[in-house]
């Protein structure tokens, strides 16, 4: 199992990425997909999760500013991000809490991080 993530770049502060990350493998099903990051210097941090049948949640930080969403078709992930702020700079890091099998057991798979700078 790899998860892909992409979409990150340079951008000044106010504007828009959308970040998107793809599972590619042998997977049954993913339960659970989240988006996380880590700015120099820092622990890494939830930023947002989705639940298979489309629940979400998002680090108060975030709200009214990212939205997360995903297509279960395509085992994609995406995370619309607004209004950035220098704040926001970090390396992005896709989650997905999946079955290899219909029987297996939830493993946690993570992306290589795409790294995401707002400049002020």
């Amino acid at each position: 199992v790899q998860l892909q993530a992409s979409g990150g770049g340079l951008v000044q502060a106010g504007g828009s990425l959308r970040l998107s990350c793809l599972a590619s493998g042998s997977i049954f099903s993913i339960d659970f997909m989240g988006w996380y990051r880590q700015a120099p210097g820092k622990q890494r941090e939830l930023v947002a999760t989705i639940a298979r049948d489309g629940y979400t949640d998002l680090a108060d930080s975030v709200k009214g500013r990212f939205t997360i969403s995903r297509d279960n078709a395509k085992s994609a992930m995406y995370l619309q991000m607004n209004s950035l702020k220098p704040e926001d700079t970090a390396v992005y890091y896709c989650k997905a809490t999946l079955r290899r099998t219909e029987w297996g057991a939830l493993t946690d798979y993570w992306g290589q991080g795409t790294l995401v700078t707002v400049s002020s």
